[in-house]
């Protein structure tokens, strides 16, 4: 199975902005210019690096392993289904 770049990219910027600093026990901070974590929270949050978190919001980069898509899983608070479609669309 391919991996979907366009709809992985979309489910990944969805989720992060869905989540507030808060829910997983990070500061709000007062300057933010869009809703939900940074990418560099949720980097911080599966342990990958920050450029990998970049590629794959926007649709490049190489197919993630197993292990980060379960680090970003978790890091995005998905639920089974969510985790399900997440390995699917990554075409793992």
């Amino acid at each position: 199975m391919a991996m979907n770049r366009t709809e992985l990219a979309s489910v990944l910027r969805r989720s992060r902005e869905r989540i507030a600093p808060g829910d997983v026990g990070l500061p709000s901070g007062s300057r933010r210019r869009t809703p939900g974590l940074r990418r560099e929270e949720v980097a911080l949050l599966a342990g990958i690096s920050v450029d990998y978190v970049v590629r794959l919001e926007q649709g490049r980069g190489p197919v993630p392993s197993p292990q980060v898509l379960g680090s970003l899983a978790r890091a995005l608070r998905f639920d089974a289904a969510g985790r399900d479609q997440l390995f699917h669309l990554a075409g793992v």
